[in-house]
């Protein structure tokens, strides 16, 4: 071997331990949320006119910091649904419907966080406390523990919302649309509690 071909070797190596061209296979689709309700193309809103609100990304357990979904069983356990692969982190994803379905069903204007800085109007931050599969009772689960301060003052108000939504088999795309079915039903009654 030459000199020459010895130094591109020698700089190839720490690139290959640093990537890797192999991997797994990956799903045959990603899942998303989507929002039962959406607001009309073409309508506008505006904070002159309506009541502002600031939704917090929820902070999560670190079973759904993945995009992940997890499995609970025996109280004890848990394992991830096979080939099941949200598109986007849960709590954005969870975030993004609970914007849509307050937009629509309250009337409020959401706004960003950046958007927020001017004058935030209501917040509304919380936990997403599970998000997956309760096996032991073959039910897709979702729970959220939301905080509103609804108003300047330093006032909150704490509430948890459960929904829970039978599946079988556990597999993506049943529990994928199971997950979705709660999370909206989640999402629409914190908007009936957060209110106009």
């Amino acid at each position: 071997m030459t000199v020459r071909t010895l130094c591109l070797l020698a700089l190839a190596l720490p690139l290959s331990a640093c990537v890797s061209f192999g991997g797994g296979k990956p799903p045959a689709a990603y899942l998303t949320l989507s929002p039962a309700v959406t607001m009309p193309v073409g309508e506008t809103a505006s904070s002159a006119s309506a009541a502002t609100i600031t939704i917090g990304v929820p902070v999560v357990p670190q079973e759904l910091a993945a995009p992940r979904i997890p499995v609970h069983q025996g109280g004890i356990a848990i394992a991830y649904v096979k080939e099941a692969v949200w598109v986007e982190a849960p709590p954005r994803l969870f975030a993004r419907l609970l914007a849509d379905t307050v937009t629509v069903r309250t009337g409020r204007v959401v706004l960003s966080t950046r958007q927020s800085q001017i004058d935030p109007g209501a917040q509304l931050t919380g936990e997403l406390r599970m998000f997956g599969v309760d096996a032991d009772r073959g039910e897709a689960v979702v729970v959220y523990d939301a905080v509103l301060m609804r108003g300047k003052e330093a006032v909150f108000e704490k509430r948890r919302f459960e929904a829970r939504v039978p599946v079988s088999p556990i597999e993506a795309a049943p529990v994928g649309a199971a997950l979705n079915q709660a999370a909206n039903q989640v999402a629409s009654e914190v908007a009936d509690w957060v209110g106009p």
